[in-house]
C-alpha cells in the first residue's frame, strides 16, 4: 500500500492530478480508473476523481493485481489510408475489434497494428491498447487515427476532448426522413439497466449533437450522412433511432432481425476523418472509400 499526507502547498489539488505528478509510471487515466474502483482512499474513504486535497488528508492506494495476457502481433492485412512517423490513419474493416478485450484477444487492429509498426506505438493506454485515441464499433468500417508516440497521443487526446476532429460518417436507416438536414441535440449515456447499451435517457448522460443531411431516398430507407460534434459511445446509432431512423442492421438499436439476409451489423462508415497534424500543425484529411457491401447495398436498393 502506497501512503501520502497532504501538506500546504498540495491543498487544493484535484487528487487525479496529484497521484499523476506523484506515483511514476501511471497514466493519470489509469490513476482516475483507479480512483472510480476505490483502489484509492481519502481518510479511509473512497473518493472521485475531482475530490480536492485538503491539508492534512491521508492518501491511501494499492495497485490491483492484474495479469494482462500478451498481446501478440499478427500479420492480419491494414488498409492504410495514410502514414507517417507520428500517425497512421487506417481503413478498418467490419467484424474487427479495434482492441483486444475479454473474447478478443486476436484478430484485433492492435494485433495487426503492432505487427505493421512493431514498438513505434503510443503506450499512454496501457498495453492492451497501445496507440488508440479513439475507437469504431466492432461492425463500423472506416478511417481510424492511431498514433506512434506520447506526444501525438497526447495531442489528438485533446484534439477529441475539445470536439476538433472533424469526423463524417455514412448510412442508410430505416424509413423516409421528413426533412433535407437536421440536428439531433440529446444526452447520450450509459443504460440504465441494459449496461451493454447507451440510452438518451440515462442517469449520467453527457452531451451529444449530431447533424445529419439525406444523401439518397430509397422510399423504405433513406441514405444520410451525419457529422459528429461529439463522440459518445455508440452515437449515431443511438441518435438514428431516437428520431425513430435506427440505422439499418443495427439489431441493438432497431429492428431484432435485419431485412437483408448476409447483412452483418449495423449499415455505418466513418468516411471523412481531419485532424491537425500533431507535429507540423497543419489541417490533414483522410477519406475512406465505401466498403463493398455497402456500395452493394446501394445499388440493391
Amino acid at each position: 500500500m502506497n501512503e501520502f499526507f497532504i501538506v500546504e502547498s498540495e491543498e487544493g489539488e484535484r487528487i487525479d492530478r496529484y497521484l499523476s505528478e506523484t506515483v511514476e509510471g501511471k497514466s493519470r487515466t489509469y490513476l482516475q480508473k483507479l480512483i472510480k474502483d476505490e483502489y484509492v482512499k481519502v481518510n479511509g474513504k473512497p473518493v472521485k476523481p475531482n475530490y480536492r486535497l485538503i491539508l492534512g488528508d491521508q492518501v491511501e492506494m494499492v495497485f490491483p493485481d492484474v495479469k494482462e495476457p500478451d498481446i501478440v502481433p499478427e500479420n492480419i492485412p491494414l488498409d492504410i489510408l495514410y502514414e507517417d512517423a507520428d500517425i497512421i490513419i487506417v481503413n478498418k474493416p467490419k467484424q474487427m475489434v479495434v482492441h483486444p478485450a475479454p473474447g478478443h484477444y486476436t484478430g484485433t487492429l492492435v494485433n495487426a497494428l503492432m505487427y505493421h509498426c512493431g514498438s513505434e506505438l503510443s503506450g499512454i493506454n496501457g498495453t492492451m491498447r497501445p496507440g488508440i485515441v479513439h475507437r469504431i464499433d466492432m461492425d463500423t468500417t472506416g478511417s481510424l487515427v492511431v498514433c506512434k508516440n506520447d506526444t501525438a497521443h497526447q495531442c489528438l487526446s485533446a484534439q477529441l476532448k475539445e470536439h476538433n476532429i472533424h469526423r463524417i460518417y455514412e448510412a442508410v436507416v430505416h424509413g423516409n426522413l421528413k426533412e433535407e438536414k437536421g440536428t439531433i441535440n440529446m444526452p447520450v449515456g450509459r443504460h440504465p439497466t441494459e449496461r451493454k447499451k447507451m440510452s438518451t435517457h440515462a442517469k449520467h448522460a453527457r452531451p451529444a449533437v449530431t447533424h445529419y443531411q439525406v444523401l439518397q431516398r430509397f422510399g423504405d430507407y433513406t441514405y444520410v450522412r451525419c457529422q459528429l460534434e461529439t463522440g459518445r459511445t455508440h452515437q449515431i446509432r443511438v441518435h438514428m433511432a431516437y428520431i425513430g431512423h435506427p440505422i439499418l442492421g443495427d439489431t441493438v438499436y432497431g429492428q431484432k432481425k435485419c431485412p437483408f439476409p448476409g447483412l452483418i451489423g449495423q449499415t455505418l462508415h466513418a468516411r471523412t476523418l481531419g485532424i491537425i497534424h500533431p507535429r507540423s500543425g497543419e489541417y490533414l484529411e483522410v477519406e475512406a472509400p465505401l466498403p463493398e457491401y455497402f456500395v452493394k447495398l446501394l445499388n440493391k436498393l
